[in-house]
This record gives C-alpha cells, sequence and structure tokens, in this order.
C-alpha cells in the first residue's frame, strides 16, 4: 500500500522531513564524534570544573532556547509531577556522573576506553530490558549480549584490571537511556530538569571555587575560555538536533547512524592520539563489534519481517553523552 512503510512515506512526499532528520541525525552523530578533539582544548582544566562549567553554561543554554520558545511553563508543569522529578534527579546524578568520567577520560589519553563504553551501551541496555522491563530476548540478542560480556573478559585478563571507564560510562548512560524510556517529557524539558537538579551543587562548588581563586576561569588562557564558555552550545546542540531527528527517522535508522560516534572516537584515539592498541585491545573490540552487528543484522531482520520499519528500537539510541 502506498500509505504505509517507508514506500508510503516516498509516495506521499514525506522524504523532506525524513531527509532533514538525515541531517540532524548525522550532524548529532559527527559533533558527538569529534567531542574528544573539543575536551582535549582544555586539557589542563580539572575535570570537576570542567564538569560544573559544562553544566552551568548548557543549563543558560537551555534558559535562553525556552525564553525564545515561551515554553517554561511546560518545565514547571513536569517538574511539578513528583515520579517525573524523582526519576529526573537520578537522571541528572547519572548525566553528570557519565560527562565528569567522559571528559577526565578524553584529557587523560583513555579515548579508546571510552569509545569501547559507548560501544557496550547497547548491549548492556538489552541486559536492563531484560531485568527491569522483563523483555525477552531472541537467540541472536543473547548471542550479542554473551559477546559484549566476552569482550569486557577478555580486556580485563589483557590488562590486568577491569576497564571501569568502558564499563561505568556504559552502565551510567544505559540506566539513563531507561529512565528517558519511562518519562513521557519532551527531551528539552528534561534535559532542563535535570540540570536543574544538580545546578545548586555545581554553584556551591563553582562558587567556593571563584572565592578561593581557583576557578578555572581566573586563570584560562583564550582558547580554555572558549572551551568552557563554548561548552553549553557544545552541549545543547548534538541533543536537540538528536530530538528533532527522533520525530523524523526511523528509529532503525538511527540506531545504525549512532554508531558513528564511537567508531570516530575510536579512530581519534588510535591515529590522532596514539593510544596503545596492540593485539589484546583488538581482540577485545572485534568481540563486541561482532555483538553489535549481530545485534544490529537481527533488529533489522525483523523489522522487515513485521514490516513495521519503526518497530525496532536498537538500545542505547535515545541520546548521547559527548
Amino acid at each position: 500500500m502506498a500509505g504505509t512503510g517507508l514506500a508510503g512515506r516516498v509516495v506521499t512526499g514525506e522524504t523532506g522531513p525524513m531527509r532533514r532528520g538525515l541531517v540532524l541525525i548525522v550532524c548529532a552523530q559527527v559533533i558527538w564524534g569529534l567531542s574528544p578533539a573539543f575536551w582535549r582544548l582544555g586539557t589542563e582544566i580539572p575535570a570537576m570544573d570542567m564538569l560544573g562549567h559544562r553544566v552551568l553554561w548548557t543549563f543558560v543554554t537551555v534558559l535562553v532556547i525556552h525564553l525564545v520558545r515561551q515554553s517554561l511553563r511546560s518545565v514547571h508543569t513536569a517538574a511539578r509531577e513528583l515520579r517525573t522529578l524523582a526519576l529526573e534527579a537520578l537522571a541528572g546524578v547519572l548525566i553528570g556522573s557519565n560527562w565528569l568520567v567522559w571528559v577526565w577520560a578524553v584529557t587523560n589519553g583513555r579515548v579508546l576506553e571510552g569509545s569501547l563504553g559507548y560501544f557496550i551501551t547497547p548491549l548492556v541496555s538489552v541486559v536492563l530490558g531484560v531485568v527491569v522491563v522483563g523483555e525477552r530476548l531472541r537467540r541472536a540478542q543473547w548471542a550479542a549480549v554473551a559477546l559484549g560480556a566476552a569482550s569486557v573478559i577478555w580486556l580485563t585478563i589483557d590488562v590486568g584490571g577491569l576497564p571501569w571507564v568502558s564499563l561505568f560510562l556504559a552502565a551510567t548512560f544505559g540506566i539513563y537511556g531507561l529512565i528517558k524510556k519511562t518519562v513521557n517529557r519532551p527531551p528539552l524539558d528534561m534535559l532542563t530538569i535535570e540540570l536543574m537538579v544538580i545546578l545548586p551543587l555545581v554553584l556551591v562548588f563553582l562558587g567556593t571555587r571563584l572565592i578561593n581563586g581557583q576557578d578555572a576561569l581566573v586563570s584560562a588562557s583564550g582558547t580554555e575560555y572558549i572551551v568552557l564558555l563554548g561548552s553549553g552550545l557544545f552541549t545543547a546542540v548534538p541533543l536537540l538536533c538528536f530530538a528533532g531527528a527522533v520525530q523524523r527517522v526511523p528509529l532503525s535508522v538511527i540506531g545504525v547512524i549512532q554508531y558513528l560516534a564511537p567508531s570516530t572516537h575510536f579512530l581519534l584515539g588510535v591515529v590522532a592520539y596514539n593510544e596503545p592498541f596492540g593485539g589484546g585491545r583488538l581482540i577485545g573490540f572485534a568481540l563486541v563489534w561482532t555483538g553489535l552487528a549481530v545485534f544490529t543484522l537481527d533488529g533489522l531482520r525483523s523489522v522487515r519481517s513485521s514490516g513495521q520499519l519503526t518497530g525496532w528500537r536498537p538500545l542505547g539510541q535515545r541520546g548521547q553523552v559527548g
């Protein structure tokens, strides 16, 4: 039928929104993928200072957007719902800690370990779906999870310890995505509430640093000023691009494009930053890449068989934090 599926979109002239959505999701992934290059401009800035300013200026950015759109009332309405407020408070803590560890990893030469975390995230989300939501997995999905677990075990043996940066990033973002799935609110409203929850602590921290003459802005170079003050725009823009994309592009397509960002992280770590990547790491990454390939192909096959292009949601595609 002309009105159903992707063919229906073409016949009914809906390729325009689809094309705009693809542009938005690619822009989001490119910005997230290149984020290590941006954050490394502030290598001398302490990670906690970087996090504080990122939260502060991201909040300022979304506040300006709300003022332009005259949409602050919707944030107030959402914040009055106790369940929403509690979940978004937890989400704020998760996203803040995720940002902190990611920035620390980037500025301490551990981009590869961070990229592995975002590769693992979809598989962590699968496990959360089974344990928390009670979802049932197909054989191929179990195989993908097993390959991801094998990757972590192998890397633990290879390096002599758990890849804690990877596991922390995957776990925090996986749980964050699970929360986002349960809260039915506009992405901009949810991000605003998350930032409002952790903003008081950030203001106390930055205020104390400023009074003691230790805040990063006091001694920042020109480039570091750009990183600190631009961190809000750098954080908000890809999140809003992503939010716009999910309204126009099938989630199955978004899920595949989502791997562009950690792939770019990986290339930057190996090619640009010369991080060590021996045979042991190659085996570990190959295991998780194989798991993701199995998971993605199984999902696409399931979508085709059901005839619903938008019916499959690759896990971990609800937003990224780089």
